[in-house]
């Protein structure tokens, strides 16, 4: 799919991104209705639900679905965040993380080169299983940043971006990125997806991404007793 045709249609993108995330971690999906879900076998042990923009009844029929276990997750992809936090309530939902944002990228933007390290203290280390492609980087034998990037219909969904505490603030996050857009491109690409937190958001706007949707988690958990988070 081209990439401006995704940026048009969300519920596309939606598509595309659940596929990918799922492939990067190796989780089984289905229908739910005309929804994506997959099954958080690493971490719940059961169903995520994801929609964009639901209708009051598709959501009422999603939100049913959730509260029938305490460990799934329903997850809203809006621009109206009103809306949902109030259908929410009215569900018996609590929201578990308003603060991520789905993002994306033309590809054609992006440095097709491997990227070098300056500091010769630290290695990159690439690696491909199962179609996925991973890039860590080490400080000796401490991981210091590391990420993953999964290709689907023309999109690299890049996954699990992260900078260890003792090494944020010496570029590795955009170097990460780098190395996995360098292992995307082994591939036909477009376009890149993911859902960027707080910290991140700086980060990928830096390097030409740009806001498609923001993101809303729920579940019936208590908000205290809730650590969902997508990362």
């Amino acid at each position: 799919m081209s990439h401006d045709a995704l940026v048009e249609d969300i519920t596309q993108l939606l598509d595309v991104w659940v596929a990918g995330w799922a492939g990067s971690r190796g989780y089984q999906t289905q229908r739910e209705g005309r929804f994506p879900a997959a099954l958080r076998a690493d971490k719940t042990g059961e169903w995520e639900y994801f929609a964009h923009d639901p209708s009051e009844a598709e959501f009422a029929a999603l939100a049913a679905k959730t509260a029938e276990a305490e460990s799934r997750i329903l997850t809203i992809l809006t621009n109206d965040v009103a809306r949902y936090t109030e259908l929410a309530r009215q569900h018996r939902l609590n929201i578990t993380s308003d603060s991520q944002t789905m993002m994306i990228v033309d590809m054609r933007t992006q440095d097709a080169e491997d990227p070098w390290l300056s500091d010769d203290d630290l290695k990159l280390k690439t690696s491909s299983k199962k179609g996925v492609h991973y890039a860590v980087v080490h400080a000796g034998d401490e991981v210091a940043a590391s990420g993953q990037v999964f290709v689907v219909k023309q999109t690299a969904v890049f996954d699990k971006i992260v900078t260890e505490p003792n090494f944020q603030r010496r570029g590795l996050g955009s170097f990460i990125m780098k190395a996995l857009a360098a292992k995307a491109f082994e591939h036909d690409v477009e376009s890149g997806l993911l859902l960027a937190s707080l910290d991140g958001q700086h980060l990928y706007s830096h390097l030409g991404w740009k806001d498609v949707s923001q993101v809303l988690m729920m579940s019936t958990k208590p908000i205290e007793e809730t650590d969902l988070s997508l990362a």
